[in-house]
């Protein structure tokens, strides 16, 4: 269920990014950008509602959430686990956990494109 819930998200990331680019050029990653804030969004309206409201089974929740919202974006689980630390009232923890997920992500781009290059 994962897997073709991870399958929907995917496509569905690729045709938002691709039609946002369209609309705004492609000079800025406007199209991730939309993606990110978006699933981010959902991610926020789907957890509690579904929390609060519904006893769905494992499988579906992992489908919807994990599967296509992950698919969709995985910055949505990272906005939803900064999320939890800020409401457990551990804000040093949630910094800690924003800041070094990004630079350490980005710098694992920039370390593999350097070992990419130099595997040629």
């Amino acid at each position: 269920m994962i897997g073709l819930g991870g399958a929907l998200g995917a496509i569905a990331r690729h045709l938002m990014t691709y039609r946002v680019a369209q609309f705004f050029g492609s000079s800025f990653p406007y199209g991730t950008l939309s993606v990110n804030i978006l699933g981010s969004f959902i991610m926020g309206l789907v957890v509690p509602y579904l929390a609060e409201r519904f006893q769905l089974s494992p499988e579906f929740r992992g489908f919807l959430v994990f599967g296509v919202l992950g698919g969709f974006t995985t910055f949505s689980a990272f906005s939803l686990e900064v999320s939890l630390l800020i409401e457990k009232n551990n804000l040093s923890s949630a910094a800690l956990y924003s800041l070094s997920s990004v630079l350490l992500a980005v710098g694992a781009l920039f370390v593999g494109i350097w070992v990419g290059k130099a595997m040629l």
